[in-house]
């Protein structure tokens, strides 16, 4: 016989607000986006009452979230500590780019990445990479240069960018040494 693991409502209740306030969201504002009602959120997020699939799908939906991954953001209350030796590595093959996924968590709305970029690498994202998110980078070691469409943005040592809104965008080290950055990316 299978047990069924449920999320208890003290964690949908958590993450329905963490959620709403994380966007800057009222409950009026979330309620006519959901089309849920105002005093029904209010009972979900006091734990005083329990939503129905219905209510969360249309709750997920709000946050531009499936109802599977609402629920995985809820149960994700776990350890919070990424030791080093548990971060993820990635190297691009045609570029030598090395990406370390520092920090990433479906439950938190920021993560941490560390980049090291060979010299001469030119990494290029399309602006559909910078939908719903907004992202810092502080260069660490070396010189960055960031193309935001036709915007050229030279860095070095210590600098740090708030890119702007979504566009094509290059990452390119020009020098002839390595360059080290972090990129802090916030969910919108």
């Amino acid at each position: 016989m299978s047990t069924i693991a449920e999320t208890p409502g003290a964690q949908i209740a958590a993450r329905l607000r963490l959620e709403r306030e994380a966007r800057g969201w009222t409950l009026e504002e979330l309620a006519a986006r959901a089309n849920v009602s105002r005093a029904m959120i209010s009972k979900i997020e006091r734990c005083e009452a329990s939503p129905t699939a219905a209510s969360l799908v249309r709750l997920a939906g709000a946050f531009d979230l499936t109802l599977g991954g609402l629920l995985a953001r809820a149960e994700g209350a776990g350890e919070r500590l990424v030791r080093a030796a548990d971060q993820p590595l990635w190297r691009d093959p045609a570029t030598g780019y090395l990406r370390r996924q520092v920090f990433q968590r479906p439950d938190h709305p920021a993560e941490l990445i560390r980049v090291e970029l060979p010299p001469g690498a030119r990494i290029g994202l399309p602006a559909s990479s910078y939908a719903r998110i907004r992202q810092l980078v502080w260069v660490m070691t070396g010189r960055l240069v960031v193309e935001e469409g036709a915007v050229r943005h030279e860095l070095s040592a210590g600098d740090c960018l708030g890119l702007g809104p979504p566009a094509d965008t290059t990452f390119a080290n020009e020098a002839a040494k390595p360059c080290g950055y972090l990129v802090a990316v916030a969910r919108t």
